[in-house]
């Protein structure tokens, strides 16, 4: 028997090594376009999918403050204390795996680097979408605040540097509530910046007010229901031309199943789906709401570019106070007028659809089902009498 020599090579062509070598790279080359394709979807879809946080989730937390609090209260959850400051990163964190129900799997099944890769996407969009809001409501204020009060001159839409307190009408609606704007000393206090008018986020401004007036005996009453938030809502999350359309009064038609309609029925002409539907938001949320109210604020101010901090006033702070109006409620008679105040901005927004609310618990006692349920009795006792 005849042993191979192994150090011994087996003459092959110079042309069939040169068409292998070639294939080799061909390979390595496409397996590097579909890893960077992959990257590259995965970039897409962690940037679109983070639109959704500002508007929904948190306007200026960190999604890591998030991340490490669901931590924290997971590994002492035998001793849950927390402070209303870690209550609410903690409801951020619920809202976050709500919104995106894929986040939390996605945070455990990563290592470190990856989801810090994936949390960086998802900020990215977030302050994208936050942007896009920003740049759309600053024309789009104006333009509600020409339109019902008249100012003369008109609010420029492009312009802030007429808005805020040296303007007679943006200045009145971010007065702060227990003020009166029409008083000569409590605009001149205001606009000198005195120490007896300081203007900050530890009191609501008037264009929060349903008619912008408030009730210093009542100051729930007409609260969050102004004219001027629900159009800027509908702008944000319907598209502006819903807005328009029903000028915030009376009840909203249903823009959910209209969107689609117009979806189903263009062949052609391409129609743009609205936020609402993109993240399948079919009801108002607190944190939605705060958000709007923050911008309209910012909107209706004369600071140009987006920032925490406006003099004395500060927008995350004014955030936390908006969500623990819904979030931290004192008992059970307050809890049950936050969800009616929620109640009516989904009638505002989404109009008189309840299908969310058809629970299988509600729809067993209705009569269809009660129907069926006779007939079935019927059945049995007829089998027994056999």
């Amino acid at each position: 028997m005849v042993h191979a020599d192994p150090s011994q090579a087996i003459p092959t062509s110079s042309k069939a090594r040169a068409k292998r070598r070639i294939a080799a790279l061909e390979d390595e080359l496409e397996m590097m376009r579909q890893e960077r394709g992959g990257k590259q979807r995965k970039t897409t879809f962690y940037v679109a999918q983070g639109r959704a946080i500002r508007r929904l989730v948190v306007l200026y937390h960190s999604l890591d403050d998030l991340v490490a609090e669901n931590d924290r209260r997971y590994e002492f959850r035998s001793s849950p204390e927390s402070t209303p400051e870690q209550d609410r990163l903690q409801s951020g964190y619920i809202e976050l795996a709500r919104v995106l129900p894929w986040s939390h799997e996605k945070l455990g099944e990563l290592d470190h680097e990856d989801s810090e890769d994936m949390l960086r996407k998802l900020k990215k969009g977030a302050d994208a979408a936050r942007g896009d809001d920003t740049s759309t409501l600053k024309e789009l204020v104006a333009a509600w605040v020409n339109q019902e009060f008249r100012p003369s001159p008109l609010i420029n839409p492009h312009d802030k540097h007429s808005r805020g307190f040296t303007s007679d009408i943006c200045g009145g609606l971010l007065c702060p509530a227990e003020w009166d704007w029409s008083q000569d000393s409590v605009r001149a206090g205001i606009r000198d910046r005195t120490t007896e008018y300081i203007v900050s986020e530890n009191s609501w401004p008037l264009f929060v007010y349903e008619n912008y007036r408030v009730n210093s005996g009542d100051l729930k009453e007409g609260f969050l229901k102004s004219r001027l938030l629900v159009l800027a809502f509908k702008a944000v999350f319907t598209s502006p031309s819903s807005a328009r359309e029903t000028d915030g009064d009376g009840d909203a038609a249903d823009i959910i199943e209209n969107n689609r309609r117009a979806r189903r029925k263009s062949d052609q002409t391409k129609v743009k789906t609205c936020v609402a539907s993109i993240i399948n938001m079919k009801k108002v949320t607190p944190r939605a709401i705060a958000y709007i109210v923050c911008q309209v604020r910012f909107a209706l101010s004369s600071v140009s570019s987006w920032r925490t901090v406006d003099g004395d006033f500060d927008y995350e702070a004014f955030w936390c106070n908006i969500v623990d109006f819904f979030e931290d409620v004192p008992g059970p008679v307050t809890r049950r007028k936050v969800e009616k105040l929620l109640e009516w901005w989904t009638r505002k927004i989404f109009g008189t659809n309840h299908r969310e609310d058809l629970t299988p618990e509600r729809v067993s006692h209705m009569s269809v089902n009660a129907l069926a349920e006779q007939r079935k009795k019927l059945e049995d006792a007829a089998f027994d009498s056999d």
